[in-house]
């Protein structure tokens, strides 16, 4: 079943609820209405024939034919008997008796009764009267009101019915303008193929969860979008990365086996098949970095970093590695807040972005010094990595982030290409930013920001 049918239905049900108790309550109501005056009329006709019977000796003949024309105004079906003290009938004579001797006595009692008894309403009253003690007793069908109730319930239950009807097209309608969004969501997402990831659903203007919904999507979109295209730059490059050292191997050792050489000879091609199956090796390794990103992103746990911490761990490790004080870790205006240096991440895949960062800047400037500089501002954590290096040309600064890509004077100095390319994913991934800049003194400076509580 459709979410707008169930909608609809979940409408009408509440409705049916909701219009019952109120079309009970009015009828109740109407009806205890109806009888509370019926109950009423009963009452002032058993006071009608007291003053008719009893207090006939004690008025006057105009009031006395006052008296009697109202009692002729009889109701239909109607029933009054008068008993004395001995609880028999009087003044108006029955053949049976109408009320058992309890129900005499039970006016007697209270002064006062009235019940329902089947379909009939009774009234009974007590009176003293010089003649002795009297108790009056009179009933009646409401007819009357069994054919207004009647014909009330037959009009409820058509209003019941077409409002019902109503409640369910109103709930239908409702529905599917509610569902609209959804709707269009749904017929855009039927158009998205491998091939044109790069359409999105309308998100709209609101904050709702249906406009929540489509940004997420999006963002899902985006996430495969961007994991179809580094599929396809993987293997259009690993191919070719991973092809050129493999030839230039098999092209040196089938030189080397055509015929007998020098052992200086044999030496150089060996120095050429090192240096090759070295290349091969990186690349390798990056690609392997590369896959780990993807694996470890998709089902690490974000915890709270610190970034300081991270950077003390790589200056222990490079200046062990290299020479001391070769990495220069400055803590430069940080806010006295321990969040102010905190990023939900993943500490090793933070780790490896630094540390290529790092290890391009000692690689890239023949191991001269580097400098690494964590500022904090509001709600940002700044992190600056300059060299002294070659540089890079303003022309080149737009390709650094793709996989493979190696600036042109770098050509002599071994790598793969893929280390920026990494460090660009990982900080993309945790909602940062890395940005590149010529150092004024010569170098380059890498800049990280990160957003912070």
């Amino acid at each position: 079943m459709k979410i707008k049918t169930r909608l609809s239905l979940y409408f009408t049900s509440l409705s049916i609820i909701i219009l019952l108790i109120g079309i009970g309550s009015v009828y109740l109501s109407i009806l205890g209405i109806l009888r509370a005056e019926f109950f009423s009329r009963l009452k002032d006709r058993a006071t009608v024939a007291a003053q008719l019977y009893l207090k006939a000796d004690e008025i006057s003949q105009d009031s006395l034919a006052i008296i009697r024309g109202q009692y002729l105004e009889k109701i239909p079906t109607e029933v009054i008997r008068i008993y004395n003290s001995k609880n028999k009938a009087t003044f108006i004579p029955e053949k049976e008796p109408h009320w058992d001797e309890r129900v005499v006595e039970r006016v007697r009692h209270n002064g006062y009764l009235q019940y329902m008894n089947g379909g009939r309403q009774v009234v009974g009253l007590f009176f003293r009267d010089n003649q002795g003690d009297f108790v009056v007793l009179a009933s009646a069908q409401d007819m009357a009101t069994d054919i207004r109730m009647r014909n009330l319930l037959g009009i409820m239950s058509i209003i019941f019915l077409v409002i019902i009807v109503l409640c369910f097209l109103m709930g239908r309608w409702v529905a599917d303008s509610l569902l609209y969004p959804i709707n269009q969501v749904i017929s855009r997402m039927k158009i998205i193929r491998a091939s044109n990831l790069n359409m999105r659903v309308d998100e709209g203007k609101g904050n709702d969860e249906i406009s929540l919904l489509a940004r997420n999507f999006n963002n899902l979109l985006e996430h495969l979008e961007n994991a179809f295209e580094l599929q396809k730059t993987f293997v259009a490059n690993a191919s070719h990365e991973l092809r050129t050292p493999i030839t230039s191997i098999i092209g040196e050792a089938e030189i080397a086996l055509v015929k007998e050489r020098e052992p200086a000879e044999y030496q150089r091609v060996l120095r050429s098949v090192l240096f090759d199956s070295e290349r091969l090796g990186n690349t390798i390794t990056g690609l392997l970095e590369l896959a780990e990103i993807d694996m470890d992103f998709s089902r690490a746990t974000l915890t709270p970093v610190r970034i300081d911490e991270i950077l003390w761990e790589l200056w222990a490790y490079w200046n062990e590695k290299l020479a001391l004080n070769l990495l220069q870790v400055e803590i430069d205006n940080v806010i006295d807040d321990e969040r102010s240096v905190i990023v939900n991440c993943n500490k090793s895949l933070m780790y490896i972005a630094l540390n290529n960062l790092i290890s391009n800047a000692f690689k890239f400037s023949n191991n001269q010094p580097v400098k690494c500089i964590l500022r904090t501002a509001k709600n940002q954590l700044n992190i600056d990595i300059i060299d002294n290096g070659l540089g890079i040309s303003t022309e080149e600064l737009g390709n650094l982030f793709k996989p493979f890509y190696r600036a042109s004077n770098v050509a002599d100095i071994p790598g793969h290409g893929l280390g920026l390319y990494i460090t660009n994913s990982i900080v993309s991934l945790y909602m940062g930013s890395l940005s590149i800049k010529a150092n004024g003194g010569g170098g380059t400076v890498f800049s990280i920001q990160f957003p912070v509580e």
